[in-house]
């Protein structure tokens, strides 16, 4: 079970880093993948080792 802490760390990098997100949106002229490429792999290095030491708790 996550604590009250964690719940709150995993909202806070999420609002901030979909708001960063919309920021990159916002500015492309054209969305292309070479434009989502960034977004996904900046979600991926950002979460995926979140949710391993968090969520994912190895015995």
């Amino acid at each position: 079970m996550m604590s009250t802490a964690n719940i709150i760390r995993f909202g806070l990098v999420g609002i901030v880093w979909l708001a960063l997100c919309y920021l990159f949106l916002s500015r492309m002229q054209r969305v292309t993948l070479v434009g989502l490429f960034p977004i996904i792999a900046s979600g991926i290095i950002i979460f995926v080792p979140m949710y391993k030491k968090y969520i994912k708790k190895d015995p």
